[in-house]
């Protein structure tokens, strides 16, 4: 089975707006892959760095994982 490569980095349009949510302002977030065009939508910079986070923590995850393979 051929293994798909995985780019050597992400990149996303990132929006920024505030707005309110009854009782304060608030930040909301989208991104958008240039690759694929797929937009994401966040309630908030919470959620939006939770993405992010995981993003990068699966992609250095997997790659262990290869580097590991290829070692036994």
């Amino acid at each position: 089975m051929k293994q798909q490569r995985r780019p050597r980095y992400l990149s996303y349009l990132l929006r920024l707006w505030r707005t309110s949510d009854g009782t304060k302002q608030v930040w909301r977030a989208s991104l958008e892959s240039p690759l694929t065009g797929e937009r994401r939508g966040f309630p908030g910079l919470p959620e939006l760095f939770a993405f992010l986070r995981a993003q990068i923590t699966n992609e250095e995850t997997m790659e262990k994982e290869e580097r590991d393979a290829i070692d036994d």
